[in-house]
């Protein structure tokens, strides 16, 4: 008993009762004893019962019951928490059933189911390896640690795992429905996989959709499944539904890296800098490495320029517009917001183009000279650089300037036969 080893403890009782008749006083007691470490609460409750008429002065009956009554009242407590799936009380409960039943390796495996149901993993399995090195071949525990790696997305284990299971006992209905759903599960991943290395994103964001469905429960699983669907959305130049699942991943796993990193580039390509520059600090707090530091002030630099006047856009340009493609939108953009085109237009809708004017011929000084627009594309200031933004002339003077060039270059184009185009 003091080795904690109960079952050879009654064993070793039984042959002493049948040695000595004298010794049932004592043998009696030490087979209760025996009996609540290992929460059989029947033969306890018959041993008691067999004490109580044999010797009902025994000095130990009385603490021996309140024993077995606390033991009982735990039991069925945990019992009535289970039904109600309240897993938290049930692990209450069967911590304070063991501290009478110390050796009961049931009660120990109810708690570790309840852990999964918690999704806490690591102590689960904790409890089924420790089992599982006194007795191999217990059922209750290789399901146990089946159920870890299966809600831990070790899919090919789980199977394996619980393919002993089914061996021992076929008919085991738990570990049955856990087994078919990592089957199911584990052949949907493979297929996606494969689908998406062949270019078919049709059919794979549809197996990932079809996964998605088989268990509700399997957080860890589902999380990556919204994070390959991501993946496929990308490809299919669907950003908005890539950032949804990225967003539905992240919510399943809030340690997903991956998740977090998709997410914030497809910020950064949607230009939604406030949400990347927040994705990008989690990851920074989470791990500091000179990576996250880099893409994070990237970010802010990018959401800092997005609050000044953006250039490309007053244009229709993108920010890898060429020189001549700068040249081109400010002179169609320029011609149809010319002050002298609306002459008859009434006051405010004069002020409104005269406003656009002026904003495009600042944007075409900036974007047009190599030196303002490096440091405009830097989030430089640009506002010191020659005077006003404009280059200090007026803008209907600086368009004036730019019709002037155009005829001196189509005059003399002819002198740059090698297609250099002067600036």
């Amino acid at each position: 008993m003091m080795l904690g080893q109960y079952e050879k403890a009654l064993e070793d009782v039984y042959q002493a009762l049948q040695l000595d008749k004298h010794y049932a006083k004592q043998g009696y007691l030490q087979e209760v004893r025996c009996h609540i470490a290992l929460g059989d609460v029947s033969s306890a409750s018959s041993s008691l019962q067999r004490i109580q008429e044999l010797y009902p002065d025994h000095p130990s009956l009385s603490e021996e019951k309140k024993h077995l009554s606390q033991l009982k009242f735990f039991i069925e407590e945990g019992r009535k928490a289970y039904k109600k799936k309240d897993f938290q009380k049930v692990i209450f409960c069967m911590d304070k059933a063991l501290i009478q039943a110390k050796a009961c390796t049931t009660f120990r495996l109810i708690k570790a189911e309840c852990m999964v149901f918690l999704k806490r993993y690591q102590e689960a399995k904790h409890i089924s390896n420790d089992i599982l090195r006194i007795d191999a071949s217990n059922v209750d525990a290789l399901y146990i640690k089946g159920m870890c790696l299966y809600y831990q997305d070790i899919l090919e284990k789980a199977v394996d795992n619980l393919q002993e299971v089914l061996k021992l006992i076929p008919y085991y209905k738990k570990a049955e429905e856990i087994y078919k759903k990592a089957k199911q599960l584990q052949s949907k991943k493979e297929d996606g996989s494969r689908a998406f290395k062949k270019g078919n994103y049709k059919d794979a964001y549809a197996i990932y959709t079809e996964a998605l469905n088989i268990d509700l429960n399997n957080v860890q699983t589902n999380s990556k499944l919204y994070f390959n669907r991501a993946v496929v959305c990308l490809k299919m130049n669907r950003t908005n539904e890539a950032i949804e699942d990225c967003s539905k991943a992240i919510d399943l796993d809030k340690e997903y890296v991956k998740a977090y990193l998709r997410r914030a580039k497809c910020y950064m390509d949607t230009q939604r800098y406030e949400e990347a520059v927040r994705d990008y600090e989690t990851l920074y707090q989470k791990n500091r490495t000179l990576e996250y530091q880099k893409v994070l002030d990237r970010a802010r630099l990018e959401l800092l320029k997005s609050k000044r006047k953006n250039y490309y856009q007053i244009l229709g340009l993108n920010k890898h517009a060429a020189y001549d493609d700068i040249k081109k939108a400010y002179h169609k953009q320029a011609l149809l917001c010319h002050p002298d085109r609306h002459p008859d237009a009434k006051e405010d809708e004069q002020q409104e183009q005269e406003k656009k004017f002026k904003e495009i011929s600042e944007a075409y000084s900036i974007l047009s000279d190599p030196r303002k627009r490096s440091h405009y594309d830097k989030g430089l200031d640009i506002t010191g650089m020659n005077g006003f933004r404009t280059g200090g002339m007026d803008p209907n003077d600086l368009f004036e300037v730019f019709l002037r060039n155009q005829v001196f270059r189509r005059r003399n184009q002819f002198f740059f036969s090698d297609g250099f185009q002067p600036v």
